[in-house]
């Protein structure tokens, strides 16, 4: 990890943020250009949100850099520029929830704030035989006294680290090693032989899965094609997508193009050729995605339920931020 070790609360905040929902190894790279870019918090406060979703595009989960880019804003303005170093203050930061407060200001800061992820989770129901559905509130509650309770107050962000990493490392969901394991002597879980069916968690409901119809249209004059930016407050919200939107029941795929098109831009289209298909998963849902080449009818596009539409280049399409979906289409459409 490129941050293990760090002492700038600034860079440890970042890959707190950045390790929320991603693995390490996709995290890490993306972390070295993201503090490339933007080396403090001064200058990421004074970027421009195309600029961090366009740093981010790919990590998922959007709405982190979008919140990011807001609380170093807060940091500049209210904290004069220093990340804050209590549990209280540092959570009033948006995005900044009590796993990532706790993460930030043990690491950074040596408070005795106890982190509780996925890694913490296995290792303290095993250790102290916890059966209880780990979906549960009341049960993340009692995870998070006992975290509280071990902590080592003088050393608590090596304690947070050391315990993530016994999850990570050894105390994993399948086939753990208990045999190098430093606590194996009071595990319950390792007496009991139930390392295979704790930490027990609730089965995740079906995702849903949807049919979308996205229209491509390239204008004649130019050859330039029709991008829009979604809404903030949506999901994927300040990154640039190709408009369209759900098939419905009994509905065309064409069809659901030229409603979504009309419904979106105000315009009417001829969706003549398909570009191509393919799925893709979210943490909630799945799409399948139809790309049509549109031919431009009538009507001028405007954003009615976009902030912004705007036609470029093929070219262009690389210097913008997009969904990982819709990235598809534009690396196609470059090439």
């Amino acid at each position: 990890m490129p941050w293990r070790g760090e002492a700038d609360p600034y860079k440890i905040w970042i890959s707190e943020i950045m390790l929320q929902q991603t693995q390490v190894q996709q995290a890490t790279p993306y972390f070295q250009n993201f503090i490339s870019l933007f080396p403090t918090v001064y200058d990421l406060a004074k970027a421009d949100q195309q600029e961090v979703l366009k740093a981010w595009e790919g990590l998922g989960y959007y709405s982190r850099a979008r919140n990011l880019h807001a609380a170093s804003k807060m940091v500049v303005e209210d904290f004069d520029g220093q990340v804050p170093q209590t549990y209280d203050e540092i959570i009033k930061l948006k995005g900044v929830g009590p796993y990532t407060a706790a993460a930030v200001t043990s690491i950074a800061f040596n408070k005795p704030n106890a982190v509780v992820d996925g890694n913490v989770i296995r290792v303290l129901t095993r250790f102290y035989g916890i059966e209880d559905d780990t979906r549960s509130s009341k049960t993340r509650r009692i995870i998070q006294e006992l975290a509280d309770k071990l902590i080592d107050e003088e050393k608590p962000g090596d304690f947070n680290q050391a315990l993530m990493e016994l999850g990570s490392e050894i105390c994993t969901p399948t086939k753990p090693g208990c045999s190098e394991c430093p606590i194996q002597a009071g595990c319950v879980a390792a007496k009991t032989a139930k390392t295979e069916v704790i930490p027990y968690k609730s089965p995740a409901k079906k995702k849903p899965h949807y049919i979308i119809g996205v229209g491509v249209i390239e204008r004649e004059s130019d050859n330039k094609v029709l991008i829009a930016l979604r809404p903030n407050d949506a999901m994927l919200g300040g990154l640039w997508e190709f408009p369209g939107g759900k098939k419905e029941e009994n509905e065309a795929i064409q069809q659901t193009v030229q409603r979504e098109l009309k419904e979106e831009l105000g315009v009417e289209v001829n969706p003549y050729k398909e570009l191509m298909n393919f799925k893709h998963t979210y943490s909630h849902f799945s799409i399948t995605m139809h790309a049509w080449h549109c031919k431009l009818l009538s009507g001028e596009p405007k954003p009615k339920e976009s902030q912004e539409v705007r036609w470029v280049t093929r070219e262009e399409l690389k210097e913008y931020p997009f969904p990982k979906a819709n990235k598809v289409l534009t690396e196609k459409l470059v090439r």
